[in-house]
């Protein structure tokens, strides 16, 4: 008996000094992306409120903390800077305090950031002074200084939790170049993704010793733009190719994605996308099983979290209540008057008053000779009335810059042939779609049906055209003549005004549409504007003061005996009685 009680003293001696010293260790990731100054349960462009914003997901983060207290990590994916008023305001109107966009990451925490192609596109100045106001690093491993080599940010974080090293590797898509001008990124490039991720997870690993890695990557899923040197959107590229990630959270392209990827080892990476708007969050939990201080197991699960439902967080509304009344007293001011509404779902369809008024505003702006225009919304408009500040974010989305450049008439076809491309159906018959149609979006119910992207659906002013919807792609678009009467001529040089995204070469119309090679753009340009062109915009809306929008009527779609009805049956489709 004696012997009997001491083996099993014994036994359960070795099993209390097993368990205490194997340990369980739970982790809660929460990522967003893609916020674009929706900071606020409120759209200020819209002048009501909205389901998405970080006040609600502060909420959510709340619950999230008493649950996993400490152990609660927070990431966010970068293009912040730029979206709703609130972000214009403090980027470029009061700039001289800490931007709002910088508070509201420090007052809920955050552990790190990456930067996104709309920060980088609001300028130096007002980057390179949000990264020194943020409190947790912005990351971007793979954005390197031109003069010594380095990297421009730090390329990745380490957090120490309940005693696990986390390693936060951040990423940026390196097509930057193809949408926005030098100045805008002087003193930088940018590093392919896939070889960038496997240096800096090599160094990681050697220097670091990490027991969890996450991927903080500014790039969609797959595909986008496609050179010989990169990929746009590389997530699911650099998750399979390079081993290591346990975690990958992701933005750039707006789509929502959960999914399990297996990498060159064999192991399960999780990727996860909430999109944009504050909608929703990236949503992981994280399991780690430690035996004497060392992992022997780990498990990753995770979902995207709707946070719409959420009450917005009262202390963090209190917090910044100031910050919500200057923006709306920003964009409360009166600029001017329209006689008559204008809406964006008039451009998919011939000439229309909504792109025409830019058109108009960019030729009396720069004086050029042609503008090329397109829709930057699905379905937007401004109603006839009294116009505020807030309604120049409906006419005009994107902080873009003005260009005038230097075509010739035929690169001028040719970059509207491929955006009517893009945009326009080769109808066979008179019962066929006129506009180039998702027929998977079709059976869902939604808006956006095209597909391809509206804001590269470009039009032409100052020239009169028209466009044979029975001819292939490449042979639709016949210029008649310039709007003031003279001959087009295919062989002249044209000074066209447009976006500095188009003319940067975004959307590719200017390269691979009217076959301008890319390092050959920045030749071209013979104007840039100082300011943004929204800017621009409110300037001679407030000089004219009332503002009677109407088409050009300049071009239109032909056989008009198919087009007419073709029209009326796609608007319906996609607008109802609108």
């Amino acid at each position: 008996m004696k012997r009997l009680i001491a083996f099993t003293a014994f036994i359960i001696c070795i099993n209390l000094s097993s368990m205490a010293d194997t340990k369980t260790v739970k982790l809660r990731v929460l990522g967003t992306s893609d916020v674009h100054g929706c900071f606020f349960p409120y759209n200020f462009i819209e002048r009501k409120e909205t389901k998405g914003s970080l006040a609600r997901l502060s909420t959510y983060a709340g619950m999230m903390r008493k649950e996993y207290g400490d152990n609660l990590i927070m990431l966010d994916n970068g293009d912040i800077l730029q979206g709703q008023p609130t972000c214009y305001y403090f980027n470029y109107v009061k700039n001289d305090v800490t931007n709002v966009a910088a508070e509201v990451i420090n007052y809920l925490g955050y552990d790190a950031q990456t930067i996104g192609n709309h920060d980088v596109e609001t300028g130096h100045a007002v980057y390179d002074k949000w990264i020194n106001e943020v409190k947790c690093p912005v990351l971007g491993a793979n954005i390197v200084r031109t003069d010594n080599g380095k990297p421009y940010l730090r390329p990745y974080k380490m957090i120490c939790k309940d005693g696990i090293k986390i390693a936060v590797l951040g990423l940026l898509t390196p097509a930057i170049p193809n949408w926005l001008t030098e100045d805008l990124w002087q003193g930088m490039r940018f590093e392919e993704m896939t070889a960038s991720a496997r240096h800096w997870m090599e160094y990681i690993k050697k220097n670091e010793n990490p027991d969890v890695v996450i991927g903080l990557f500014h790039s969609g899923k797959e595909g986008g733009i496609t050179t010989e040197t990169y990929y746009e959107d590389a997530t699911l590229k650099v998750a399979r190719e390079v081993a290591g990630f346990d975690l990958i959270i992701f933005g750039h392209d707006h789509s929502r994605y959960c999914g399990q990827i297996t990498n060159t080892e064999g192991k399960q990476v999780l990727c996860l996308n909430p999109a944009n708007n504050a909608l929703a969050v990236a949503d992981a939990e994280i399991t780690l099983t430690l035996d004497n201080g060392r992992v022997k197991e780990k498990t990753v699960t995770g979902r995207i979290t709707d946070i719409a439902a959420c009450n917005a967080d009262k202390e963090y509304m209190e917090r910044f209540r100031s910050v919500t009344e200057d923006i709306n007293s920003y964009v409360g001011k009166k600029i001017g008057t329209f006689a008559k509404g204008i809406y964006t779902r008039d451009s998919f369809f011939g000439s229309s008053a909504f792109v025409d008024l830019i058109h108009n505003l960019q030729l009396q702006i720069t004086g050029a000779d042609i503008s090329f225009n397109a829709p930057l919304s699905v379905d937007a408009g401004i109603e006839a009335g009294d116009i505020y500040v807030s309604d120049m974010f409906n006419l005009y989305k994107y902080e873009n810059q003005l260009y005038v450049m230097t075509l010739t008439g035929e690169e001028v076809r040719k970059h509207l042939e491929m955006s009517y491309d893009l945009w326009v159906n080769t109808m066979k018959s008179a019962d066929d779609h006129i506009l180039l149609l998702d027929t998977a979006a079709l059976t869902g119910g939604r808006h956006s049906m095209f597909r391809n992207m509206t804001f590269n659906f470009d039009s032409a002013a100052g020239i009169d055209y028209e466009v044979d919807v029975t001819r292939p792609d490449g042979e639709k678009v016949h210029i008649l003549r310039m709007s003031d009467g003279k001959p087009f001529d295919k062989a002249a040089m044209y000074r066209v005004v447009m976006n500095s995204y188009r003319g940067n070469g975004g959307g590719e119309l200017l390269t691979k549409g009217a076959g301008i090679p890319h390092d050959e753009l920045k030749n071209r340009i013979i104007y840039k504007s100082e300011r943004d062109l929204r800017h621009y915009l409110m300037q001679e809306i407030e000089k004219k003061g009332t503002i009677n929008p109407g088409a050009n009527n300049n071009w239109r779609f032909v056989p008009e005996e198919w087009t007419t009805e073709a029209i009326k049956r796609d608007h319906r489709l996609l607008f109802g009685d609108k």
